[in-house]
């Protein structure tokens, strides 16, 4: 039975969630909900069958389920209540939630705080243009994934997948051990905006080409994919004529982008990123509304389950402070990105918090032999190395109280090269 009032209310029930709760619970606060769409917890781990889960945090291979279940069991073990099959439907910046499902039909709930834990989604076919008509065949490297290793069921035999993502990678390989040929992986860019340990272990290792510089600008096909075309693209993203290469298959994957899915956060007037698409949020992840926290890829899109768990933690051990002790003063500067910077998060530093804060950020191209630079009113607060930085892999550089201290105004993080 759902209560009308809850000390902390969660939206999702999938790593950040889970781990958001886990840490208010640890901090203080016992009396939290979680509200999960899905008919079970776990989020997208679920269907991440593959194993790398849990290097960082757990110091061993797991697979998603695997790492799931590690904090599904210890919310269970705390009583924290699951709502599943409940759909959050809007959120007021007062606080109140307004969810359906099938035991309780539409309801309204109120906390004291609210962890925004929503999770991100794909971008589909219909945000490219491709031209062509829309047969079967097409999917999103999510759905592919969701369809083999959670249905049992082979979505086509000859595959092209545009977009060199995590998902994408990981589904060439999936594909090609269901018994399926993956002829191609074409990436816009002149970079993979995944790992390079997925590019190696699931492309390489299977000799599946990646061919950079290339999309998708030609679909074939009227009841089924019967082909693609892929071309070359200039330094302006558009097809070079006379690069045109058709490829036969019946299947094509997008693998082109991750959106949070910040649709609640919007009605809450939550203020939102232009740069990653998610909230604005102090190194606490509160966001511009008192009382609301975000957290995970709502947020920001992550590389590992690991820094989402540990994103997840502050939130939630942060929104267990507001509940305990009320609302603090803030003394706040920006954080802004630089040259060569594409994003950083947190947006905002409150320096009456004075706890060692870690930036999150990922830079606008592949460099070698630079430095990544942290600053504040003309003076160098840190300078950090780098042998390699590129876009597909998160950067992280952490100010300790005593550099917070040195902070007189909005900090400036860039890339020397």
């Amino acid at each position: 039975m759902i209560k009308k009032n809850y000390d902390l209310i969660v939206i999702g029930g999938g790593p950040a969630g889970l781990a958001a709760a886990l840490s208010a619970y640890d901090n203080g606060v016992t009396d939290i909900l979680i509200l999960e769409r899905e008919e079970s917890a776990g989020g997208i781990l679920k269907q991440c069958i593959h194993n790398g889960f849990g290097l960082t945090r757990f110091k061993e291979s797991m697979t998603g389920p695997e790492y799931a279940a590690r904090f599904i069991d210890e919310v269970q073990k705390r009583n924290i209540f699951i709502a599943t099959g409940t759909t959050a439907l809007s959120l007021t910046a007062d606080k109140a939630v307004t969810a359906i499902s099938a035991e309780e039909g539409v309801f309204t709930v109120t906390g004291k705080a609210v962890v925004l834990a929503m999770g991100c989604r794909e971008r589909s076919k219909g945000a490219l243009n491709i031209p062509g008509t829309r047969p079967a065949g097409i999917f999103s490297a999510g759905t592919a994934q969701k369809f083999v290793n959670i249905k049992g069921y082979l979505p086509g035999k000859e595959v092209v997948i545009l977009g060199s993502g995590d998902i994408g990678l990981i589904m060439a390989r999936r594909m090609t051990l269901e018994g399926a040929k993956v002829h191609a992986v074409c990436e816009i860019m002149p970079y993979s905006s995944g790992l390079k340990r997925n590019i190696v272990q699931c492309l390489d290792d299977f000799g599946i080409p990646l061919y950079l510089n290339h999309t998708i600008t030609k679909i074939e096909g009227k009841e089924r994919v019967t082909g693609v075309v892929i071309s070359r693209v200039d330094e302006n993203k558009k097809p070079v004529p006379g690069t045109e290469k058709h490829i036969c298959c019946d299947t094509v994957l997008f693998s082109v982008g991750l959106i949070p899915e910040n649709e609640l956060s919007k009605k809450a007037g939550v203020e939102i990123s232009p740069r990653t698409k998610g909230a604005v949020v102090y190194q606490s992840r509160e966001t511009s509304v008192p009382g609301i926290f975000a957290c995970g890829n709502v947020l920001q899109v992550h590389d590992l389950v690991d820094f989402v768990s540990e994103e997840s933690e502050l939130a939630g051990k942060c929104a267990a402070e507001l509940i305990r002790n009320g609302a603090r003063e803030k003394r706040s500067v920006n954080v802004l990105n630089g040259e060569h910077i594409s994003y950083v998060c947190p947006q905002r530093l409150d320096l009456n918090r004075e706890e060692r804060v870690k930036l999150f950020f990922r830079v606008g191209n592949t460099f070698s032999d630079c430095k990544i630079v942290v600053e504040s009113g003309g003076v160098r607060l840190i300078e950090k190395k780098k042998k390699i930085a590129v876009p597909g892999e998160m950067e992280t550089v952490s100010l300790s109280k005593e550099t917070l201290a040195r902070i007189k105004g909005d900090v400036t993080v860039r890339l020397e090269v």
